[in-house]
Formats: C-alpha cells, sequence, structure tokens
C-alpha cells in the first residue's frame, strides 16, 4: 500500500510541476494559443495521481496487490501513462516554440503517444480483471 500511496504522491508533484511548467513556458515564449501543454497537467493528476488514490482504497478493501498479476499492471499501468504524457509535453512544447518539424517525426510523436494509450489500455483491462477477481476472492470469504 505504501508503493501506491508514494507513487500517487509522486503523480500529484508531476501534476502540479507541468502545471506551473505550462504556465510559465506559454508566458516566456509568449504563447496565447491553444497547445497540447495545457492538458498535461490534469493528465497526469487525474491519471496519476487520482487513480492510485482510487487504486489505494481499493487495495485496502480487497487486497489487490495479492493478485499474482498486480505486479504486471502496476509497471504496465505506469509505462503506458509515462509515455503519454511526455508524449503530450514534448508535442506541446513543440507547438508552443512553433518548431517546423518533419512530418517523419510528427508521426512518430502520434505513434509513440498512441502506443502509451494502447499499453494504458491493457493495463485498465488487468486492473479489472484483478478486481473482480479480488471482489469474488472476498465474496466467496463471507460465505464460508
Amino acid at each position: 500500500m505504501k508503493k501506491v500511496a508514494k507513487l500517487s504522491f509522486f503523480y500529484s508533484m508531476l501534476g502540479l510541476f507541468f502545471g506551473a511548467f505550462y504556465r510559465e513556458f506559454t508566458k516566456i515564449n509568449g504563447f496565447t494559443g491553444k497547445t497540447v501543454l495545457s492538458g498535461v497537467h490534469p493528465h497526469i493528476l487525474v491519471l496519476g495521481a487520482i487513480f492510485f488514490l482510487i487504486v489505494l482504497l481499493l487495495e485496502k478493501s480487497f487486497e489487490l496487490s495479492k493478485n499474482k498479476n498486480f505486479n504486471k499492471f502496476f509497471i504496465t499501468y505506469n509505462i503506458g501513462l509515462l509515455l503519454s504524457f511526455i508524449m503530450m509535453a514534448i508535442r506541446g512544447c513543440i507547438e508552443v516554440l512553433k518548431l517546423e518539424i518533419s512530418t517523419v517525426i510528427d508521426s512518430s510523436i502520434s505513434g509513440m503517444a498512441g502506443l502509451g494509450h494502447i499499453i494504458m489500455t491493457i493495463a485498465y483491462i488487468l486492473f479489472f480483471i484483478i478486481l473482480l477477481n479480488r471482489i469474488n476472492v472476498a465474496d466467496n470469504n463471507k460465505i464460508k
């Protein structure tokens, strides 16, 4: 449980950092338009900090980490989330700086972001399989 709480704290700090980064980076560069960079802060807070607070509550209730696949979920989700938000940050910085990038680099950034989303989707499926398994275990223990 401590590992999940620490990770939620980490994502909280990271989300707050990127909120401040977005504000200052756009101000320094005189950018006033729309950018993907504005979405990094809420994505990290919701998909990182708040999600892992929910996982913490479910861990307390259903002992999710007792499932043999919990570490697979944990690692997979974090890889997917970090990859997704890093690609969002890169895309946003390119927009703010108004950099001209080749279609290959543009496609690569989109592809990596898509890969991050696919990895997170796999992790979500694994998470719900684990959750449903642990709920069944808890229900069976009540019957006995």
